[in-house]
């Protein structure tokens, strides 16, 4: 299979570890300063996918994983995030992005997302399970999953809904494990997959 992973950083030496440890795993790697250079030299990308920062001086991550949503790319695009981005991450989820990873993060959590990636190049569909589990949900967990996709902190979903936080965070487990999903990144993908008019 012919594809690369493109890893874009401002901070040269997270673009090197970075690199270094995916052509470790034995994945082909071109590096870039900045998500301008990127897209300057994106007609001669190969297929694969990005890993971006996403705060970079120029285009943010944000407004890269736009750019490529715009241009129709197909490239899966993580994001790398650092703490309390989260909001900012779930938004390039929107415009695109297939995950998100949060500062600092452990080699095999970076693999395990870029091997995920490529394997997706040609597998978006919605599945009927997916559909069906969101059915499932309750009215107070369709109203917490609105508020993950929207970027809400649990406090801001507690608030808007008149409940605690806490029982907020028991809403979101309810709603992790209905939907059969690890994390909030994979959460947030299949609501965003299956639609946000049916949540």
């Amino acid at each position: 299979m012919s594809t690369r992973v493109h890893v874009i950083d401002d901070d040269d030496a997270v673009r090197d570890s970075l690199a270094f440890l995916l052509e470790t795993a034995g994945f082909a790697v071109t590096t870039y300063g900045s998500g301008v250079e990127f897209l300057d030299r994106f007609a001669e990308a190969e297929r694969g996918c990005v890993v971006t920062d996403i705060r970079m001086p120029g285009l943010t991550g944000l407004e890269l994983a736009r750019e490529l949503q715009a241009r129709g790319s197909g490239l899966p695009l993580i994001i790398m995030t650092g703490h309390g981005d989260v909001p900012l991450a779930v938004e390039a989820m929107k415009a695109g992005a297939r995950d998100f990873i949060e500062k600092p993060f452990d080699d095999e959590t970076m693999i395990l997302a870029v091997r995920a990636a490529l394997a997706t190049l040609a597998s978006t569909s919605v599945t009927d399970p997916e559909r069906e589990r969101l059915a499932s949900l309750s009215t107070r967990e369709r109203q917490v999953l609105r508020g993950l996709v929207d970027g809400k902190a649990n406090k801001v979903i507690a608030r808007d809904l008149g409940i605690s936080p806490r029982t907020v965070e028991i809403y979101r487990a309810h709603v992790m494990t209905k939907m059969q999903a690890s994390s909030l990144p994979e959460l947030v993908r299949i609501a965003l997959r299956v639609g946000e008019d049916g949540i």
